[in-house]
């Protein structure tokens, strides 16, 4: 049977990621609160975040900017996370 986790984004009991989908302690922290569904969101999330600010992804800055939507969007922290104005999302889901 398939490990599981309380999602954070879900709310629910959920399949798990199969490993930390990013590094160091952020990465572990999502591994252990994030399912597969909830971490798909948010990939979701993140290619309307990349366009919607033309970030590069190789440039530090923006990972860090990055970094910090993903502690808004998966753990409710700081000020970064919630879907840009006038976002729809198409999977019909709502975080």
């Amino acid at each position: 049977m398939a490990n599981t986790v309380k999602c954070v984004v879900l709310n629910i009991e959920a399949e798990a990621l199969d490993a930390p989908p990013h590094p160091g302690e952020l990465g572990q922290r999502i591994y252990e609160n994030v399912s597969k569904e909830g971490w798909k969101q948010w990939l979701e999330r993140l290619t309307t975040i990349i366009n919607e600010n033309g970030l590069n992804t190789a440039d530090p800055k923006n990972l860090e900017l990055i970094e910090k939507h993903m502690l808004g969007f998966f753990f409710n922290e700081g000020d970064y996370g919630q879907a840009p104005a006038g976002f729809q999302s198409g999977g019909g889901g709502k975080k």
